[in-house]
């Protein structure tokens, strides 16, 4: 999946520069005014980076911080404020920050720690609606607790999740994760059957075609 950022910020000025300045820079971003907005995304799909103003309209930014790391802890999280002093910048790593941006900052600085931010987070991981995967250990999990894959499982999940909103036919699952175009395509069904058990309810049944793995 793509790598993306979020920027909570109630400034609309500042919003539209920062947005501006991230797709010139071919940084894909998504930008929310309030706190119930942006927890609402996070929960659907959890960004590589986030970009948190603290004083925002409903709430403080410190908050969220410390929510994204209790709940998306593999997420980057940059603060940015006006709030320029050491000890407030203390405050916000002390409580898990990645880096912390104070305004007025030039742009060309905020791509740099944006990419940086980026690479860090390139860890083979993914966080969908509480499902994480890890591509280095093979560990699964949903909302917290381990989903224990085999091999199989693991490596067909995988493939659903890295080709999301795609129809995909059990030949081509069957080729992709069994390494063979002709089989027993019912081996497909019972290992998609055994991740919904686990909890794992995107994977769609398409009638007649195949499977989908579901990201809104």
């Amino acid at each position: 999946m793509d790598k993306f950022v979020y920027l909570l910020e109630d400034d609309e000025g500042i919003s539209d520069v920062i947005e501006c300045s991230l797709e010139v820079a071919k940084i894909k971003i998504r930008c929310y005014k309030n706190i119930k907005d942006f927890k609402g995304a996070v929960e659907k799909e959890a960004p590589s980076v986030v970009l948190l103003d603290i004083m925002l309209p409903d709430g403080n930014g410190l908050d969220v911080l410390s929510y994204m790391k209790i709940n998306h802890p593999k997420t980057q999280c940059i603060m940015l404020s006006a709030l320029s002093q050491e000890i407030d910048k203390v405050k916000g790593l002390n409580m898990g920050a990645d880096d912390y941006i104070a305004k007025p900052f030039g742009t060309m600085e905020l791509i740099a720690r944006v990419n940086a931010a980026l690479r860090r987070s390139s860890k083979f991981t993914y966080d969908i609606s509480g499902l994480m995967i890890n591509k280095e250990t093979h560990e699964v999990s949903l909302n917290g607790e381990p989903l224990g894959l085999n091999n199989k499982e693991f490596n067909l999940l995988l493939y659903f999740v890295e080709n999301p909103n795609i129809v995909l036919s059990r030949d081509r699952l069957l080729e992709a994760v069994w390494g063979y175009d002709i089989g027993e395509t019912r081996t497909i069904d019972n290992h998609i059957l055994r991740l919904r058990k686990l909890g794992i309810t995107q994977i769609e049944t398409v009638f007649g075609v195949g499977y989908k793995f579901t990201v809104k």
